[in-house]
This record gives structure tokens, sequence and C-alpha cells, in this order.
């Protein structure tokens, strides 16, 4: 069975800085694109960020140069490193994985439909 488990989530004041984890089980492939995506209440589930097996890294303008997405292939995880967080970053944070084994993050990365397997989502609250 399919698993994408995320961790690190909490609240934090503003200026603050929170490490969030993804474990990845049960798949039979390694999924060559992942990304993180956030949803705030009353609106869409965004792209944050996205890493390939290669390393290429693309990121949402507003977190570029506070966030950084890293992964350690050995142990299936990928992680979200966010610095200088602000209020606006509030959300629930979600980890995704595409169902290629070998097509790295695209122009369209953050695109939902993108990606086949979602976690269950940890939050992510920041007070000003």
């Amino acid at each position: 069975q399919v698993q994408l488990v995320e961790s690190g989530g909490g609240s934090v004041q503003a200026g603050g800085s929170l490490r969030l984890s993804c474990s990845r089980s049960g798949f039979t492939y390694n999924p060559y694109c992942m990304a993180w995506f956030r949803q705030a209440p009353g609106k869409e589930r965004e792209g944050v960020a996205a890493i390939d097996r290669g390393g290429s890294t693309r990121y949402k303008d507003s977190v570029k140069g506070r966030f950084t997405i890293s992964q350690d292939i050995a142990k299936n995880t990928l992680y979200l490193q966010m610095n200088s967080l602000k209020s606006e970053d509030t959300a629930m944070y979600y980890c995704a994985a595409t169902a290629s084994s070998w097509r790295p993050c695209t122009g369209t990365w953050d695109q939902r439909n993108e990606y086949s397997a979602w976690g269950q989502g940890t939050q992510v609250t920041v007070s000003s």
C-alpha cells in the first residue's frame, strides 16, 4: 500500500522556522518528481516546491529564498526547510509524488493533477 506520511508541522511565531518531513513507503517504483503543496482554509491547494531525483528544484515565487526542498533518497524521505515564516504561510502542507519513475518535474510541477499519490498533511500555523 502506497503511503506518504508527513510530519514536523506545528505552531511558530513569524520569523521562525520549521522542517517538514515526508516518509515514503509501499511504492513499487521510485517517483522521479516529488513536491510539497499547501492549502489554507478557503483557498485552492497550491504547489510550494518540487524536486526530482536528479536534484533539480522548483519553487513558488513567494517562498524562494525562505524555503528549501531536499531529499534523502536512501531513506525515502522528502524534506521542506521553512525559514523566515510569515502568517501567510499558515496552511495544511501535503507531500505528493508523481506516477513516473523517469519524468523530471516540469513546468506544470505545481499542478495537482501531475501527482498520483498524496499524504494526509501536516498543519503549519504561523502567528504574527
